[in-house]
């Protein structure tokens, strides 16, 4: 399924603006992403990203993410934090530490960030929820849409499809994060999987 060319319908079919909470996993992937999904959605920021270590690490990506809100400027963009919570993603993770990057234990990272922002969106009543993780070459679209359609399901709040890399929307994250001097880490954030060369 060509995923950017279902969010195109579902933007294309919008009769107001809704109101998502997108899932980010760092500033640089979501520069891209905003950029575009402003001209349609208000946006609520939601940095949920337990895989990611050391706590420094985190920290310094998580203040990227708030300089580029800060510094593109746009109301219809907000910033929602929360706890470092990379004890969820150690429990969750058990048995999978050896697992190569790109199987099934980022798979069930994927469903753990996909899940905190679906529960959430429900909770808080959004219109939608989604993700920028889709603008990484390095992250596989189909699974990370598959979770999304299931989470759709089961809290009853609508997924934005996407398939960020498409149409150039990588190169324009590497353009946006030169532009912004962001930070972009050598690594996705969970230390299992990082090459050290």
């Amino acid at each position: 399924m060509n995923y950017q060319n279902k969010l195109m319908t579902i933007i294309n079919s919008l009769q107001t603006r809704p109101h998502i909470l997108l899932h980010s996993c760092c500033g640089p992937c979501s520069a891209t992403v905003l950029t575009f999904l402003v001209t349609y959605f208000d946006i609520t920021v939601f940095y949920y990203n337990p895989n990611i270590e050391p706590r420094a690490e985190y920290e310094k990506r998580k203040q990227e993410q708030i300089r580029f809100i800060q510094e593109f400027n746009n109301e219809h963009i907000t910033f929602l934090d929360c706890d470092y919570a990379n004890q969820d993603f150690r429990k969750q993770i058990v048995g999978l530490e050896q697992e190569k990057e790109g199987g099934a234990r980022c798979a069930v990272c994927f469903k753990l960030r996909l899940e905190e922002t679906a529960r959430l969106a429900k909770k808080l009543n959004f219109d939608y929820f989604g993700t920028t993780l889709t603008v990484s070459p390095h992250k596989n679209s189909q699974i990370i849409n598959e979770i999304g359609a299931l989470l759709e399901g089961e809290y009853g709040v609508k997924y934005l499809y996407s398939d960020f890399k498409k149409k150039d929307g990588y190169k324009k994250s590497i353009e946006l994060s030169k532009q912004y001097h962001l930070y972009r880490q050598d690594y996705c954030g969970c230390l299992f999987g990082r090459v050290v060369s």
